[in-house]
């Protein structure tokens, strides 16, 4: 079968059910959503169709388009549709057998020309619909925040792969899930634009619209559009600005739908640039809230807006209920939503009985009975106990995945925003990191992958002259290492120029001239506050904000950031983030007469040193050889203002311990054993005291400090002082 005929066929079935909806129709009555939506499908059918239809289409849309301003059916409309449905059912005959089309009415010709769609005021939408149990609302944005994730999960694989059946029911089903949830709600204004972009989407599923950047650049501006409707009923829902109303581009959204629909015009420019591309924002587990229009967002100012009415037709299916998951859920497996509040109760509880447990079985009292069962007992009270911190320790794990791939459309957006070519690569998806560190690590992977894009990746052109592919690849990397959570953005754009980056440390104040750095000290200075190498301040870069807030929001969990570049070749950042709120096993340590705990993930091994085995390297401190390798010594007596009465390694034990690629000695004056711990926050008071990552209720019910290794690794004593 032809395309002409496919089209005649699908515009005649159409026509059918048109001239049943009209028999049915007063003048004068509500417009109707089902005749402007059968329209707007014969129109989409007859996009191949001879001249005469397309014009006689465009009369009908224009018709509609007016009685939209007023909300009713004008008794000429009805009458002219009588006249055109068919006439429409001639023409289309006539098309399909190849025959000559019929005389359009000069009436048709005056109405036919279709004005160009004109820039539509945004829609003031209310939110937190009245009448509505809040608990409700809060179901509905919990799901709705899952939908706009993956519709743009599958938006992005769609502008890879235009012709990927699956993704584009994936999508559809999401768009179809919303609206009906919407309706649920009677949230007019996010029912009907999800209804436009699933009638774009069930289009291009049909085959009737082939995807392309253009028509996902409409979806995306729609899923934006949606997702900044949710985050807002989100906050008043909290209490912000409770009942306020906000501004939302939702009838040019809906312009640029039907645009594509209609005859794949080029949508308005600045319908695609309605949600432009910024950050994604950080997971929050806050509560939620929803969204209510006090109108329909049918556009009068434009006719293609309102030539169809918003609000779309029932459902053929049930609408989906906010708990509805848009995949059907496998036997004897679910979901099930808990607030964060209630989750962090839970794991502090554990926690609690961690330590009273641990107090329990190290009592003197107990200890001395002697009792076998007592002891079975005990051991029983451990094992119960260990298997119930890991599992609550569990709930807080999220794979990084779901952070990595909210990456993926700022990258997108932002390769379209520099006329640049940028893959995303993600390895390590699977690792598993706390619920806390997701929030924080948000923002600084944004404003690195902001830099790898504008400062790092090169033109097209560039690359290609270079010797390169044309498309530059940024490369997000997770992995566990020594009880840490190592997460790489690296890029193979052109690399970070030393002596560029020196001489504008040099203009800025940063570094007085003349002063000698080492390579590593000069690429660190694009952390220092104010510093950029942009020539021009862009909405992207040259104001010198970005990379200083990386480093402040890793320090504000005591990790650390450094950077590896080479000239030509790519530049790679390492975040290197440190246990926070866990339950740790950790090994304990005498010091000094005080005791303090080290993370066992991170401990190698322990031994006592050979005389022979400990050298001093003149200007770096004391060494010991650990397996054919120099290892730096550090002594925790005087790191920690805790002298210690051994004077010589070999009277103390030598504790090897590693962060990241980086290796200690640590000399203390003894084991005293392992326990599972829970890390307590130091607040204020410890602050500058970054050797110390947090703080633990020892089994006598003592308060031990837990020591952070990766900041042991950096320090470096100050001149004269001895490691």
């Amino acid at each position: 079968m032809t395309a002409a005929n496919t089209g005649a066929a699908a515009a005649g079935a159409l026509l059918q059910q048109l001239a049943l909806e009209l028999a049915f129709t007063e003048p004068s009555a509500a417009v109707s959503a089902t005749i402007g939506e059968l329209v707007a499908r014969i129109d989409a059918a007859c996009a191949a169709a001879p001249e005469p239809i397309r014009r006689a289409v465009a009369a009908a849309r224009g018709w509609l388009a007016g009685d939209a301003a007023q909300g009713t059916l004008a008794s000429a409309t009805v009458v002219a549709l009588g006249e055109w449905q068919p006439w429409m059912v001639g023409a289309t005959l006539a098309w399909e057998r190849g025959q000559p089309q019929p005389a359009l009415p000069a009436a048709w010709e005056a109405a036919a020309p279709r004005p160009a769609p004109a820039t539509v005021a945004p829609l003031d939408v209310k939110v937190l619909p009245e009448g509505i149990d809040d608990e409700m609302i809060d179901i509905f944005c919990a799901e709705s925040q899952d939908l706009l994730q993956e519709a743009e999960r599958g938006l992005l694989a769609l502008e890879q792969d235009p012709a990927d059946t699956a993704s584009i029911a994936t999508v559809f089903r999401v768009f179809h899930t919303f609206k009906g949830n919407a309706g649920m709600l009677k949230l007019v204004v996010l029912q009907g634009l999800a209804h436009e972009l699933e009638s774009v989407l069930d289009a291009a599923r049909a085959g009737r619209l082939r995807l392309g950047r253009e028509s996902i650049d409409v979806i995306l501006a729609g899923t934006d559009v949606l997702r900044r409707c949710v985050t807002e009923s989100l906050a008043q829902l909290a209490g912000r600005d409770r009942g306020r109303s906000i501004p939302l581009p939702v009838p040019e959204v809906i312009a640029a739908a039907r645009a594509l629909l209609h005859d794949g015009a080029k949508p308005p420019a600045s319908a695609t640039a309605a949600a432009p591309a910024t950050a994604p924002a950080p997971v929050a587990p806050v509560p939620a809230a929803s969204t209510e229009g006090a109108a329909p967002p049918a556009a009068p100012a434009s006719p293609v807006a309102a030539s169809a009415p918003v609000a779309p037709p029932p459902p053929s299916a049930p609408p989906a209920s906010p708990a509805t998951a848009p995949v059907a859920a496998q036997p004897g497996s679910g979901t099930v939503r808990v607030d964060t509040r209630k989750l962090d109760g839970l794991v502090d509880l554990v926690g609690e009985l961690v330590v009273a447990q641990s107090l329990v079985t190290q009592s003197p009292e107990l200890t001395g009975i002697g009792s076998s069962q007592l002891s079975r007992s005990l051991a029983q009270l451990r094992g119960i106990t260990s298997d119930l911190q890991r599992t609550a320790m569990s709930l807080r794990m999220v794979p990084v995945g779901a952070t990595f791939r909210r990456m993926a459309r700022l990258v997108r957006d932002l390769s379209v925003e520099l006329a640049k070519q940028i893959e995303l690569e993600l390895v390590g998806e699977e690792t598993e990191l706390d619920r806390t560190l997701v929030e924080v690590l948000a923002d600084p992977l944004v404003h690195m992958i902001r830099n790898s894009a504008d400062h790092g990746i090169e033109t097209p052109e560039a690359r290609v002259a270079a010797g390169k592919p044309a498309a530059g690849t940024i490369t997000l990397r997770a992995s566990h290492q020594g009880g840490c959570i190592v997460i790489r953005v690296e890029d193979d754009g052109r690399g970070l120029s030393a002596e560029r980056i020196l001489t504008k440390a040099v203009e800025r104040g940063l570094v007085a001239p003349g002063v000698t750095l080492t390579r590593e000290e000069i690429l660190d200075l694009i952390f220092e506050p104010g510093f950029s190498t942009a020539e021009q301040v862009t909405g992207l870069s040259g104001r010198g904000v970005g990379m200083d807030v990386v480093r402040r929001g890793l320090e504000s969990i005591r990790g650390t950031v450094e950077v590896e570049s080479v000239p030509g070749q790519g530049t790679a950042f390492t975040l290197t983030v440190p246990l926070t709120l866990a339950i740790i096993e950790g090994l304990i340590v005498g010091v000094g007469g005080h005791r303090y705990i080290l993370p066992t993930l991170s401990v190698r091994e322990s031994f006592r040193p050979a005389p022979q085995a400990v050298v001093t390297v003149m200007g770096r401190g004391e060494a010991i050889e650990v397996r054919g390798r120099l290892t730096p010594l550090v002594r925790l007596g005087r790191l920690l203002d805790a002298p210690s009465p051994h004077r010589e390694p070999g009277d103390g034990i030598v504790i090897l311990v590693e962060a990241g690629p980086e290796r200690r000695c640590l000399l203390v004056d003894e084991l005293l054993g392992k326990q599972e711990v829970v890390i307590k926050s130091l607040g204020e008071l410890f602050e500058s005291r970054t050797c110390f990552a947090g703080a633990a209720i020892l089994g006598d019910g003592q308060v031990g400090l837990i020591l952070d290794v990766t900041a042991i690794v950096k320090h470096k004593p100050a001149a004269g002082e001895a490691a």
